[in-house]
């Protein structure tokens, strides 16, 4: 379980997020959302260890990430939005560092069938200067997956995959929940997140919107039309307006957090 307790991160009198206490669960899909400068990436960061809370506190597996942090590290794999591969290093190298860092005894089996799944098994010998946007994301995600991390912190994911891609990652998120990873999903494509998440996190200039299961924000939405998507109440949970109770065919977001 991850759980942030009264996060707040401040950068130079700014502040980035203020008091976000969070818990996502073993299996849990969290969609973090939010506009640009909302604290998605701030907030990610943290988990793993990356950022320093100004206050509060936030722990993976019950260990404070700020007290030890390379023990949280060994649980987790974050996934940047943009990924930091080795430029002299092959696709099949970048396997091989990542399981001698993690100490993964069966290593070259996974990353054959990971390579293969993600269909750039005929890159092994490439450097990422001889790979597309989209293969190079492939390639992080393999990474990311390789040591079958229990925790697993995506941070815009999507970015320059084809469409093979997006379906694979998709599944392949669905199947590690399933198998009771955490998984938590920073990206802009509602439609995406409304797909796979079973929780959402709406942040909007570091103060939470809403936390808690998507179908619980979707209840909450109160719309003359059917069924309101993920894209029609993010806008009304980031208006300029606050977020105020529920009022009878008003299409107002229920409850913030803030």
């Amino acid at each position: 379980m991850i759980e942030l307790d009264e996060f707040r991160k401040v950068y130079a009198g700014t502040v980035a997020v203020d008091g976000l206490s969070l818990s996502v669960q073993s299996g849990q899909i969290l969609g973090l959302i939010g506009p640009n400068g909302a604290g998605k990436t701030t907030t990610m960061r943290a988990m793993c260890g990356l950022v320093t809370p100004t206050s509060g506190k936030i722990s993976v597996d019950g260990i404070d990430v700020e007290h030890d942090p390379i023990a949280v590290k060994t649980r987790l794999a974050y996934l940047p939005d943009e990924p930091p591969l080795f430029p002299e290093l092959t696709v099949e190298q970048h396997l091989a560092f990542t399981a001698a860092v993690f100490r993964i005894s069966d290593a070259e089996d996974k990353g054959k069938q990971l390579l293969r799944r993600f269909e750039i098994d005929g890159k092994r010998g490439n450097r990422p200067s001889e790979l597309s946007r989209g293969m190079k994301q492939k390639l992080a995600i393999c990474c990311a997956y390789l040591h079958d991390p229990k925790y697993l912190l995506l941070d815009e994911p999507m970015t320059g995959l084809d469409p093979h891609g997006i379906r694979t990652l998709k599944e392949t998120i669905r199947e590690r929940a399933a198998d009771g990873t955490t998984v938590v999903v920073s990206s802009h494509l509602l439609a995406m997140v409304e797909d796979i998440c079973t929780h959402v996190l709406i942040l909007k200039q570091g103060h939470v919107r809403f936390s808690g299961p998507i179908d619980d924000l979707k209840a909450s939405y109160l719309s003359t039309q059917d069924q309101a998507t993920l894209e029609q109440i993010f806008f009304h949970a980031t208006a300029d307006a606050p977020a105020v109770e529920s009022q009878a065919n008003a299409g107002q977001l229920l409850e913030s957090s803030t």
